[in-house]
């Protein structure tokens, strides 16, 4: 006895387009994110002893360190790019880009950048749900492709 475990979706040339966009974006924002999951760990773990007054100078010194590592080519992401980016340091942290900035920089900094954001069509409170967003799920899927490198 054969065991199905799955049926067959056949999508329209446009989806496909969609698709290959998705993958395109999730492979170019994937890095980062999971950058950002290994700077937050470390600058976590180094923070733990610190008084506020050390935090703010260690976190002014970390935002340079990253502008200079990452900011050109983070500039250059796209709008969509953008916002998957968001939601992939949600996936890779724990927690949404709103209360990384307000744990790290206070909330005066965080209310700044969402309004900021906001200009620009980004919501740093965005969450990654795979369970309730069907674009989270197919992005998921292309994560474990890329680690398995089966893309």
């Amino acid at each position: 006895a054969v065991d199905i475990i799955g049926y067959v979706y056949y999508i329209k040339a446009s989806e496909l387009e969609q698709y290959h966009k998705l993958v395109r974006n999730v492979k170019r924002t994937y890095p980062y994110a999971k950058q950002a999951g290994k700077l937050l760990e470390k600058y976590q773990d180094s923070m733990l002893n610190m008084n506020s007054s050390q935090r703010k100078l260690m976190m002014k010194k970390a935002e340079k360190d990253i502008d200079k590592q990452f900011g050109a080519s983070l500039k250059k992401l796209t709008r969509s790019q953008g916002l998957i980016l968001l939601r992939l340091i949600d996936r890779e942290t724990g927690t949404d880009s709103y209360t990384l900035v307000k744990e790290l920089r206070g909330s005066l900094s965080a209310f700044f950048y969402q309004a900021i954001g906001s200009l620009f069509g980004y919501n740093l409170r965005t969450k990654f749900d795979p369970k309730n967003n069907f674009e989270d799920l197919l992005i998921e899927k292309i994560i474990y492709a890329i680690e398995t490198n089966k893309i």
